[in-house]
């Protein structure tokens, strides 16, 4: 089960790059779609089955049929490249490591190795997400949905032709 859950991780990290690295919005959303369907499966393992099931039908199919849905409606094409400076090429990869050498510090530090205690029993069920999502994160939940619409009539209108 630990193999198969490394597996999968590394899939996700792999696929989230390619999310970043690939030139045509399309393949980034088929990367989009790896990365979802992975993090299912992992959440499967971890004994989730209800966020399993929700981040697979929800995320990599409603909301990527949308993605993909805008990305064909604003046409889309390959992305250009740009000339980078000379700074951003010689900086980037030094401010990268140390970046990461102080996110591993403070994770270090955050969780130290000699910590014992036992896991909490979680319920992962649909009774429990949907009291905290409804009484504990309303706000948060309604934000969201209100961030979603007014990016899907932005997308509406940039589509639209111009006279």
């Amino acid at each position: 089960m630990a193999a198969l859950f490394y597996i999968l991780a590394a899939v996700a990290i792999l696929a989230a790059h390619c999310v970043v690295l690939q030139r045509t919005p399309v393949y980034s959303a088929l990367a989009l779609i790896v990365v979802l369907c992975s993090l299912a499966v992992v959440y499967l393992l971890l004994g989730a089955e209800f966020l399993a099931v929700v981040k697979v039908v929800i995320y990599a199919g409603a909301i990527m049929v949308l993605f993909v849905l805008v990305i064909m409606l604003l046409n889309a094409r390959q992305e250009t490249p740009l000339d980078r400076s000379r700074l951003a090429r010689w900086l980037g990869a030094p401010l990268l490591v140390v970046f990461l050498g102080e996110v591993c510090f403070a994770v270090w530090q955050g969780y130290p190795v000699k910590a014992t205690a036992a896991a909490a029993v979680l319920d992962g069920g649909p009774r429990a997400i949907g009291a905290l999502l409804f009484r504990s994160y309303v706000l948060p939940f309604e934000v969201t949905s209100i961030l979603i619409l007014v990016a899907v009539l932005g997308a509406v209108v940039l589509a639209k032709k111009q006279p």
